[in-house]
């Protein structure tokens, strides 16, 4: 496809270009080398833990997630070790804030042609949570449609007062919702709110810019 190396693109191009569309991807993502150590995180993932990307730089996966089933760990390993390349699931488990969360967490080699080892593109969809013990299951979390639209304009990381105009408020007004579905979701902070958000199914994870599921706003 390229004849000559003046024509191929510039690997670091194309690297600064996934990391800058790494941080839109509004599933918790990440990158790591072979071995499982983070070298770049989206603000989704990061938010499972109330931290900056940033910090999870250098973080092992595995210090981290906990494998449910350490057979299918072993099947991934030698899968990397020979080379075959493919998506496989892992079963995993996490702490964040006192409580354990489950998951899949979907590991994926990918090309680096500076890389002698592919790095590993690993995505987590969150399992949805557990009733408590005693049965009871917390209510659903249902928007009205200027929260929908705040929400979603959030979770495209516009400012406030860019969410203002959109939706006829003032800065004061987009606060006041935000701070409101703060306590709503149990959040601290933007980040976190729009990460929670596509945990509980307010925000469809498939599309950009993001869009609110049906079926969860008031009448």
């Amino acid at each position: 496809m390229y004849p000559d190396a003046e024509t191929a693109p510039d690997p670091t191009i194309w690297r600064t270009r996934f990391l800058n569309l790494l941080d839109r991807i509004p599933v918790p993502t990440a990158i790591s080398t072979t071995d499982g150590v983070i070298t770049g995180a989206n603000p989704p993932l990061a938010a499972l833990w109330d931290v900056t990307p940033g910090r999870l730089t250098g973080r092992n996966l595995l210090d981290l997630f906990t494998p449910t089933d350490g057979g299918q760990l072993v099947k991934v390993d030698a899968a990397l070790r020979g080379g075959r390349r493919s998506r496989y699931p892992v079963r995993v488990r996490w702490e964040a804030a006192g409580r354990s969360y489950e998951g899949e967490l979907t590991v994926e080699p990918v090309s680096d042609p500076e890389g002698a080892s592919p790095p590993l593109l690993a995505t987590l969809r969150v399992d949805e949570e557990r009733p408590p013990a005693d049965g009871t299951r917390a209510p659903m979390v249902v928007l009205g449609p200027q929260e929908e639209r705040i929400l979603e304009l959030v979770a495209a990381g516009r400012t406030t007062s860019v969410i203002a105009r959109a939706v006829g408020l003032s800065d004061d007004g987009v606060n006041y919702h935000l701070v409101r579905l703060a306590r709503r979701l149990s959040v601290p902070n933007r980040t976190a709110l729009v990460a929670r958000a596509y945990v509980l199914g307010l925000l469809s994870p498939a599309v950009w810019p993001p869009a609110a599921l049906p079926g969860r706003r008031r009448p």
